[in-house]
């Protein structure tokens, strides 16, 4: 399926945390839709509704074998996400390095400069 032709992004697809779930569930080995939904308290339909929106993201594929079909994950499309958040962790690797400083240095004055005017706001 051409992007173009796509119902569902992965951004739309991995929103849900049912549809995340199943891709974790997914990841560890390919499961029938009835085991599937055996991990979930929905109905079979609604999980049959989950893995359509991420077939359409082409996350997952199933084939039919016997009277049941068999879904895989396809992470493929999941680096478009890493490409995406790994921008973001620019800001929190910010964050983590600043609060480091803080733990580390409780005596710099630049910090109580900051801590006083938080507190007269108060």
């Amino acid at each position: 399926m051409s992007s173009s032709a796509q119902k569902h992004d992965v951004f739309q697809a991995i929103a849900d945390p049912t549809r995340r779930e199943v891709l974790k569930l997914l990841a560890e080995k390919e499961l029938p839709i009835s085991e599937i939904t055996s991990h979930f308290s929905i109905s079979r339909t609604a999980i049959a509704k989950h893995l359509q929106v991420l077939s359409e993201a082409e996350l997952v594929s199933g084939r039919k074998v016997g009277r049941e079909k068999i879904y895989r994950l396809h992470p493929e499309p999941l680096t478009e996400l890493k490409r995406w958040l790994a921008f973001y962790e620019k800001f929190w690797e910010n964050k983590l390095s600043i609060l480091k400083h803080i733990v580390e240095n409780p005596e710099d004055q630049r910090l109580q400069v900051i801590k006083s005017e938080e507190t007269d706001k108060k």
